[in-house]
């Protein structure tokens, strides 16, 4: 039997490395049809660009194209979803994902369906002179595009200063993301409510608060399922996350009175055959669950999670999805460890980058913690404030992946591993080790 081509919008090693440790990964060919360098530089209007380069590709492949997956946000979720579309393969329709990646039009829909597990919402344009036209809520709130990924241009607002000086940073920066996104809802006849609120628009919510979690789950042939809740712990006083944990410790009937609530909305949108993650607080003082966003594919940060303690990785469940099968997944915990978590290392002050681990001190540490990945994320001569797509208060360093027997394990050999790499930043003439 021939092998199955797997088109992969966002291709980069990393993770290929494990869709590739997957049990029926000897029967797929995994091609890069985009990489992740092309979707996240474009060139002026990445959308109609990257997309003639798609197809331009496809038409010129020798071969069956039996599937088009993505794993990462915007614009690769988008692209695929066109995609599917175009050739008839098992996908999302394009009107659901924007369902999900356009935040006023997805809070509009969550609206009708779950009003009382949203917050308060109100769109403005950060254009407009009259500096608070459009914002009634209170502070403190938070402020984003409607079109963003990775908390980019996101800001919390404690006062009508934090406001002037976000609006500022947000005039300066949104045209990166929402000038693709804008030209792409011109030219695709999208809804009236995209028309409206173009891609430079932003969206003020009032502020949540509590644990923070996310929840993974797919739709195969309109039937809702879920494998898994993710817990994203936070840095102390601030809202960069720390590393994502694999099992959540949010009591089961938390748990599934959040399944519940997501059921309903992607049910809504009409969301079908493929994968979804969505955001989560729980507030154990009101008990209040909130949705926090929908973002239309797994996550691929939490694929070396789900391989460690369930014995596979997510990027399965997409595959086979795109492929048309229902998703057939090992009973839950068959994996090797107990726990797993995503480290982020950060730090919170620009600066320039002097020093990172070299090769050695990375063999080393691979060396005496069995099965951890460390994932670079500078090089030495980076300014740290000329990284593209950062939140707006940190800049990540490195991504640490390790798994474990519990959650003592999981903290020791973190501090461990941190311990023996050592980056070395220059802030204001002053040298310090992170």
């Amino acid at each position: 039997m021939s092998k199955k081509n797997i088109f992969i919008v966002g291709y980069d090693d990393f993770n290929v490395r494990i869709l590739e440790s997957i049990p029926e990964a000897k029967d797929y060919n995994f091609i890069s049809l985009l990489s992740f360098g092309e979707i996240r530089a474009g060139d002026g209007k990445p959308i109609d660009s990257l997309l003639k380069k798609a197809i331009k590709r496809i038409e010129s492949f020798d071969g069956n194209v039996d599937a088009i997956i993505a794993y990462w946000d915007y614009p690769a979720t988008l692209l695929a979803s066109i995609l599917t579309e175009k050739y008839g393969l098992p996908g999302v329709p394009v009107e659901s994902i924007l369902k999900c990646e356009h935040k006023y039009l997805s809070r509009i829909e969550q609206k009708k369906v779950i009003p009382d597990n949203i917050p308060i919402f109100e769109v403005f344009d950060p254009f407009n002179d009259d500096y608070m036209s459009g914002i009634t809520i209170i502070p403190p709130y938070w402020i984003k595009p409607i079109k963003s990924f990775s908390s980019f241009l996101a800001y919390r607002i404690n006062s009508d200063l934090d406001f002037i000086d976000a609006r500022e940073e947000i005039r300066r920066h949104i045209g990166q993301v929402a000038e693709p996104f804008e030209d792409f809802i011109q030219q695709y006849n999208m809804p009236k409510e995209l028309t409206v609120n173009k891609g430079k628009t932003c969206i003020a919510e009032s502020l949540l608060s509590g644990s923070m979690c996310t929840l993974e789950g797919y739709v195969y042939n309109n039937e809702v399922y879920f494998y898994g809740i993710v817990d994203s712990i936070r840095e102390t006083d601030s809202s960069s996350f720390s590393r994502y944990e694999y099992p959540s410790k949010l009591p089961e009937d938390v748990q599934k009175n959040i399944e519940k609530i997501a059921e309903k909305v992607i049910r809504h949108i009409g969301y079908n055959n493929n994968t979804f993650n969505i955001e989560f607080f729980y507030n154990q003082t009101s008990k209040k669950i909130t949705l926090l966003e929908i973002n239309p594919r797994h996550s691929q940060s939490h694929a070396f999670l789900f391989e460690k303690v369930d014995g596979v990785a997510n990027h399965k469940i997409q595959v086979e999805l795109a492929l048309g099968k229902k998703p057939e997944l090992p009973e839950k915990g068959s994996g090797k460890y107990k726990k797993a978590a995503k480290f982020m290392t950060r730090t919170f002050e620009d600066g320039f980058i002097t020093k990172v681990p070299n090769y050695r001190e990375l063999r080393k540490l691979s060396k005496e913690h069995k099965d951890v990945l460390i994932k670079l994320l500078v090089k030495e001569g980076t300014s740290l404030s000329q990284l593209n797509y950062q939140d707006s208060y940190s800049y990540e360093l490195a991504n640490i992946y390790i798994p474990a027997m519990d959650e003592n394990d999981l903290l020791e050999k973190y501090h461990e591993i941190i311990g023996g790499m050592k980056f070395k930043v220059a802030y204001e003439n002053d040298i310090n080790i992170v």
